[in-house]
């Protein structure tokens, strides 16, 4: 199988579990708005991950890609997996103690200040994901993406039941047997979102749980000089992705204290653009599921000489991807928006064309990234460029926010990652030169714009569903039926996709 195909072969497996897992997440969405509805609880729940996951980022040190960039170093010694557990182990302890020290404070800040109890649950969230992300990247090492995707898909299963479980079953069960054992599980007044937050401590339970086998090969062995070897490179890539946080998630924060506070008007528009954050789940997924294989294969493929033709061809493939999937929930956008169970919150979907082509310039700059993550000596240049895109995220939410709401936000996310992606591809090619077809690839952007906007003009002729529906149908498959044509002979070389491309045979 050529490298190509086994990324395409990998990136399924991992898309099949992250496209199960956000669908199944996705689920809760209706479900949440609609649970939620005329309460700022899917606000405050919102703040609460978009916090945390910046802490989360930050706890991890960017040794998960450390791990990568030093096991495919022959010389590199075997101590090399117990020394970033032991790492990673000590400072998370660390971390989670502070958290729960200070969480009356945070609690305040985060406007859940009658609940530290929240904190405390998110402490233990961050500290059991953090645990199972080094066993996590092992697994996509050694390329198990099957055993990966089962453990992500049970956990999200355990997740989404548990969910379902405290606010549908228990509150439909104290009611009917109010003296039963429910009432020492179910709490009232701990409120719906901690009891989501309970539900994902108990998955990330589950998780590390599962990861046992991972461990085979640990000794307490620190190799110190190793370790700093490590931290060299990992540290400016935790400034980058600490910077990627801020630029992924301080928004929601950002909307909380800049816009008014009276009758929780702050976190009600918190909620409305979280909701419909997640209409550009598919882009996201498959981002997500993309770096799950790319990550890996690309630190592989780096000591080929190939590589840079390797990297280019991947570039390719991803660009015609996410290009599909931007018209897919746009043409269908008149159906997706009923995962938002609040007719309230639609009035915030003109921000997803805008997110949905900020997630297109975070992935490609994904791809892009590869020239300094392959060298020590140039980490320093990716934590540089992520945070000119701080820079510009929190000046845009900061003097703008104020005066256009979440509007303001969106295109905060589309003009960071849109500089991100510019920066790091002209840095990139003179350090690191590889053959982008980037005219070709631009093209295929400006296309799938104009197919969209052809797609709004025709839908001024009518506004019945049914008739949307089918223009985007067209729209969409043209789209296909073009893309096909010009990359006929790159779909061939795929897996799944090309034997149903290959020329028929000479029968004469």
């Amino acid at each position: 199988m050529s490298s190509i195909k086994k990324l395409a072969s990998e990136t399924i497996w991992y898309g099949a579990s992250s496209i199960f897992a956000k669908f199944f997440v996705q689920l809760l969405t209706p479900y949440l708005t609609a649970e939620f509805r005329g309460s700022p609880d899917f606000g405050k729940m919102s703040l609460l991950y978009a916090a945390f996951s910046f802490i989360n980022m930050g706890a991890l040190f960017g040794l998960d890609y450390a791990y990568f960039r030093f096991i495919v170093k022959k010389e590199t010694p075997r101590t090399l997996y117990s020394t970033l557990l032991i790492s990673l182990y000590s400072t998370t302890a660390v971390i989670t103690a502070a958290i729960i020290f200070f969480r009356v404070p945070m609690a305040k800040v985060l406007d859940v200040s009658n609940h530290p109890g929240y904190i405390t649950l998110c402490a233990a969230m961050i500290a059991l994901d953090v645990l199972s992300a080094l066993p996590f990247a092992r697994l996509r090492h050694e390329g198990r993406p099957r055993k990966f995707a089962f453990i992500r898909i049970s956990g999200i299963i355990v997740y989404v039941s548990l969910v379902f479980f405290f606010l549908s079953v228990c509150p439909h069960l104290l009611k009917t047997h109010p003296n039963s054992v429910i009432g020492f599980i179910y709490l009232p007044a701990f409120g719906p979102v901690g009891y989501v937050l309970l539900a994902n401590v108990i998955q990330n339970t589950y998780q590390l749980m599962m990861l046992p086998p991972l461990l085979k090969g640990f000794r307490w062995t620190f190799d110190r000089p190793l370790w700093r070897e490590v931290m060299v490179y990992s540290l400016p890539l935790t400034v980058a992705g600490l910077g990627g946080m801020i630029n992924e998630v301080f928004d929601r924060i950002m909307l909380d204290w800049r816009l008014p506070h009276s009758n929780n008007y702050a976190v009600y528009q918190v909620g409305i653009y979280s909701a419909c954050y997640r209409l550009s789940l598919l882009i996201t997924v498959f981002v997500q599921a993309f770096r799950m294989g790319a990550e890996p294969f690309f630190f592989r493929q780096s000591v080929e000489e190939s590589a840079q033709r390797t990297y280019a061809r991947v570039m390719k493939f991803f660009v015609i991807f996410v290009c599909g999937i931007f018209l897919f929930v746009m043409l269908y956008l008149d159906v997706l928006k009923y995962f938002i169970q609040d007719p309230t919150m639609w009035v915030g979907l003109k921000i997803v064309p805008i997110l949905l082509f900020a997630n297109i310039f975070v992935g490609i700059y994904y791809n892009l990234s590869i020239w300094y993550k392959l060298s020590t000596e140039h980490t320093r240049s990716g934590a540089y460029i992520t945070l000119i895109g701080v820079g510009i995220t929190l000046a845009v939410n900061y003097y703008f926010i104020p005066v256009y709401g979440y509007i303001a936000s969106a295109w905060a996310t589309f003009f960071c990652y849109g500089s991100m992606m510019v920066i790091s591809f002209l840095w990139g090619q003179k350090v690191y030169p590889v053959p982008y077809a980037w005219k070709k690839l631009l093209a295929y952007m400006i296309i799938v714009l104009l197919v969209y906007y052809v797609f709004l003009g025709l839908s001024t002729f009518s506004h019945s569903t049914i008739y949307r529906l089918a223009i985007g149908t067209i729209l969409l498959g043209a789209y296909l039926l073009f893309i096909l044509r010009v990359e006929r002979k790159e779909f061939r070389r795929l897996p799944f996709i090309g034997k149903y491309l290959d020329p028929r045979p000479n029968l004469g």
